[in-house]
């Protein structure tokens, strides 16, 4: 398979800069395997789920890695925090390949070397302040800077667990309401933690798409859990995956593409796990997600479910309908 066929023309005043008022009144596109299409709003979702059937949430947090930076001339270097090493230190995005030391204010200062680790020296507790100083960290495609409300509509109403540099964006339109209903008819709701990393979304620079290699990124399973997906799918019951990193978590650690340790009942480990068509799902029965990128190793894990033939038709019927593209957009159901 080479990348050019996973290709699509995305109209850019199709993708969303800012999310809806309302998370769950977003519209969901129905994409049966047959290939036949049905246009809802996500409000509709738990009609489409059964008695019995799990829906499985991805519960990471997002923090606000990204961060302004100053030398003693007043230029500003923007840093992008990826992956804490120890305490102190942090693997970091940014760009000049700087070295030296910059203010990001008066409790906050850090060490660059080579613009790629970043040594920080603060004066309190260090995520209380970055998540005084810090910005979310916005996808590039979202052609504005990040604001103060982006720290709660960049976030799932069920993260918990901190971690992620990205949301895992299938889950922003959940409400707590819609959770409700859900539970009401006794649909098993349970959580899975996979932080989100560059790795989700790093370009394929590859012409083959079996050449790519993922990023690693963690994740947390609750050892229970594993049995009670498994006895689910003995009894005929669906797993309803809530985005591509839930998928990910759990396909990865299933398949046996992953690093993993087992402590006080829970799974912990990193996968680096690649999903594309042609992968035999273990776990996953249906998929919740948003519309995702040309190219892209999200929209590839959506076309191993599918098939890229529906997937593709399914996206010129969301294009021409005007639907909503990439982290706030609209939704999609693969039944």
């Amino acid at each position: 398979m080479k990348i050019t066929d996973f290709d699509y023309l995305l109209p850019q005043d199709l993708i969303a800069q800012r999310p809806l008022t309302d998370r769950s009144g977003s519209r969901l596109l129905v994409l049966h395997r047959d290939g036949s299409i049905e246009h809802k709003r996500f409000i509709d979702l738990p009609s489409y789920l059964g008695k019995g059937d799990m829906l499985l949430i991805n519960n990471t947090k997002v923090f606000p890695a990204r961060l302004s930076a100053y030398n003693q001339d007043g230029r500003k270097t923007d840093i992008l925090l990826v992956r804490k090493k120890d305490e102190a230190s942090w693997e970091v995005l940014s760009k000049g390949g700087i070295t030296g030391r910059l203010r990001i204010s008066d409790e906050l200062q850090v060490e660059l070397h080579n613009g790629n680790t970043a040594q920080f020296i603060c004066s309190g507790n260090f995520m209380d302040i970055i998540w005084k100083y810090g910005c979310m960290p916005l996808p590039p495609y979202m052609k504005r800077l990040p604001d103060e409300s982006d720290k709660i509509s960049y976030q799932t109403v069920f993260a918990k667990e901190e971690g992620s540099i990205a949301a895992p964006t299938a889950g922003l339109h959940f409400t707590d309401i819609l959770l409700n209903d859900i539970k009401k008819r006794e649909i098993r709701i349970r959580e899975i933690t996979l932080h989100v990393g560059i790795g989700t979304f790093k370009p394929i620079r590859t012409e083959s798409v079996d050449e790519h290699s993922m990023d690693a990124e963690s994740f947390e399973i609750d050892r229970r859990l594993i049995s009670e997906i498994n006895d689910a799918k003995a009894s005929g019951k669906r797993v309803v995956c809530v985005g591509t990193t839930t998928t990910r978590a759990l396909e990865g650690y299933i398949s046996g593409n992953c690093h993993v340790k087992s402590h006080n009942g829970r799974l912990k480990g990193m996968t680096d796990i690649f999903i594309y068509p042609g992968y035999d799902f273990k776990i996953a029965d249906s998929l919740i997600t948003n519309f995702h990128l040309p190219r892209s190793t999200p929209l590839m894990l959506v076309s191993a479910l599918c098939g890229w033939k529906n997937l593709a038709k399914a996206y010129e019927e969301a294009i021409a309908g005007g639907y909503r593209f990439l982290s706030y957009g609209d939704a999609m159901l693969i039944l």
